[in-house]
C-alpha cells in the first residue's frame, strides 16, 4: 500500500484524470477521494492542497506543458496530462519538494498508470520544465 506523499500523488493522478474526463470539481473530488481506503495511508493534507491548486490552475499548467513539448496539452493522454499537471504544480509552487523527487515520482506514476512508454515523455517534459522553473537547483542528478 502506498503511503505518505507517494500515496497522495497516486490518488491525485486518478482524481485529475477524473477531472478531465468527467468534469468533476475539486470539491467533488475531495469528497469522493477522502472516503477511499487508500486515502487513510496517504498524506491527506497534501492531496487536499494539490487537488485544489491543480484544478484551479489547469490553464496555467497547460501553458507550462506547451512550453515543454510541441504537442498541444489538449491532445495529450489524460493520464500523461494529469501527471504533468501534478509535477508542474509541485515544481512551480512547492519548493520543499526537490526537483529530482518531482521528476522521479512523475516517471513512476507514468510507469504505473500510463501507456507503455509514456514515462519517457513525462520525464522529458518535467526535465525541461524543472530547468526553467528551478534553475538554482542545478541539473538533474546534481547533488
Amino acid at each position: 500500500m502506498a503511503r505518505g506523499r507517494h500515496g497522495a500523488r497516486r490518488l491525485l493522478v486518478q482524481a485529475l484524470y477524473q477531472h478531465q474526463v468527467g468534469g468533476h470539481t475539486a470539491s467533488e473530488l475531495v469528497a469522493q477521494y477522502s472516503d477511499r481506503k487508500e486515502f487513510r495511508s496517504a498524506d491527506g493534507g497534501y492531496f487536499l492542497a494539490l487537488v485544489r491548486e491543480v484544478v484551479a490552475a489547469t490553464t496555467e499548467l497547460d501553458e507550462l506543458i506547451a512550453q515543454g513539448t510541441d504537442r498541444p496539452p489538449a491532445q495529450l493522454d489524460p493520464i500523461e496530462r494529469a501527471i504533468l499537471w501534478l509535477g508542474l504544480a509541485e515544481l512551480r509552487d512547492h519548493p520543499d519538494v526537490p526537483r529530482r523527487v518531482v521528476i522521479d515520482e512523475g516517471i513512476e506514476l507514468a510507469k504505473e498508470f500510463g501507456a507503455q512508454d509514456s514515462f519517457r515523455f513525462v520525464n522529458a517534459v518535467l526535465d525541461v520544465m524543472a530547468a526553467r522553473l528551478r534553475p538554482a537547483e542545478g541539473a538533474p542528478g546534481a547533488a
